[in-house]
């Protein structure tokens, strides 16, 4: 059977803005800029023609046919991934357009807020009211990985057991379908962040919900895949199969995802922490000392850090990934299952480093679904200087609104 048999339809009804401009006949990731027929004195000045984009790309430089490639193309050309997978990431890489549009949507905000406390959550009509903006991306995601026919288990944010989906499906997928849907009124970027695990056949003869539980516990070291979508300015699919870190962008002139970042490297050391400033006084001292000292600029880096924090992890976390530094939150508040092992597994293949201050990430072995627990991402020297401060993961919580 033809592997385009078991893809997503591609002329299902999604709408995406036009272009204004033209598209060339011809596709490419440079930097280009369309400049009108005027005189050379009204012509503006060459350094704003040139924005420089600062990502890291990998030593090696790329060319212009490896630029041009679609995901689905990188998928096939790719060895580690199987055609099981490549169907998999196809029915992901689909749900996340979905996404996309539905962030984008004039009704987003509305979709975005959860009923208050006591709050009516049914029209005067007797329709059920919309259901917020996460549990619609949750159920996007479901419906894809169900057509997918290749998951046998989805354990999610939103829910609070994994779902069994179909017995011979060969992988488990752990996914938090909207990270950030508390900024949609606002317009900060969101995303969808999630792992892939080979369903564990050994356990095939256990009962449905002790299978499904134990499949979806697996340490992020057994992870065959992991990514995250940003939906913002740009759609961005960054993604790993275990053999370096790629970064995908939407066009949306013809809904392909394009290979924009191939071997994405962090910066052995960045410049940039992020983090919430403003719970400073509540941090453990060894965690107050490393940011009194990286932002004077006396730490092992002889510069001044800065801080930049947008409060959505995947948007931190995407910022560090090309800039380099640290985006943290030291107190148990993220999710080890669907958060750190994933993006610890982007950012290790990327040359950096997932810790929760004292332990590699992805080696840690997850006892419960929604486990929290302390969670430093970013560069591997920034990472190793601050895990030489004793005490820096905060262990109080004072009970935070957010």
């Amino acid at each position: 059977m033809r592997l385009s048999s078991f893809l997503p339809n591609p002329n299902h009804n999604l709408t995406f803005p036009p272009y204004s401009l033209p598209i060339p006949a011809r596709r490419s990731f440079s930097a280009a800029v369309i400049v009108p027929d005027l005189p050379a004195s009204r012509l503006p000045m060459a350094g704003l023609l040139n924005p420089c984009p600062r990502a890291v790309r990998s030593e090696t430089a790329i060319s212009e046919e490896d630029r041009s490639h679609t995901m689905m193309e990188y998928l096939g050309k790719t060895r580690a991934v199987s055609d099981d997978l490549a169907i998999l990431i196809s029915h992901l890489e689909y749900a996340c357009k979905r996404i996309a549009a539905l962030v984008a949507s004039p009704f987003s905000s509305e979709l975005g807020r959860r009923p208050a406390d006591g709050e009516v959550t049914a029209s005067s009509s007797g329709r059920d009211a919309p259901k917020p903006l996460d549990v619609v991306s949750n159920d996007i995601i479901l419906s894809s990985l169900r057509n997918s026919g290749k998951v046998a288990v989805m354990a999610s944010e939103e829910d609070e057991l994994p779902v069994w989906i179909t017995d011979d499906g060969p992988f488990v997928v752990v996914v938090d379908p909207l990270d950030g849907s508390r900024n949609i009124d606002v317009s900060i970027p969101t995303g969808t962040i999630f792992g892939i695990y080979n369903r564990l056949v050994e356990l095939d003869q256990l009962p449905v919900e002790e299978k499904a539980q134990i499949n979806a516990l697996q340490s992020g070291n057994r992870l065959v895949a992991a990514g995250y979508a940003l939906y913002s300015s740009a759609t961005i699919i960054c993604l790993s199969f275990g053999s370096g870190t790629h970064t995908f962008t939407l066009d949306r002139s013809t809904g392909d995802f394009l290979l924009t970042h191939p071997s994405l490297r962090i910066p052995p050391r960045g410049q940039i922490y992020s983090v919430n400033d403003a719970r400073y006084f509540d941090w453990p001292t060894g965690l107050r000392q490393y940011i009194d000292t990286v932002r004077q600029g006396k730490g092992q880096f002889p510069k001044k850090y800065s801080a930049r924090y947008i409060c959505s992890l995947v948007a931190d976390f995407h910022r560090t990934l090309i800039y380099g530094g640290i985006a943290m939150n030291p107190r148990c508040h993220l999710r080890l299952v669907y958060e750190a092992n994933p993006l610890s597994f982007l950012v290790e293949q990327a040359g950096g480093r997932g810790s929760n201050g004292k332990t590699r990430i992805l080696s840690i072995q997850p006892f419960e679904l929604h486990q929290r627990l302390p969670l430093f991402l970013g560069s591997l020297d920034d990472i190793h200087e601050l895990e030489s401060y004793d005490d820096i993961q905060q262990k109080v919580d004072p009970g935070y609104a957010v």
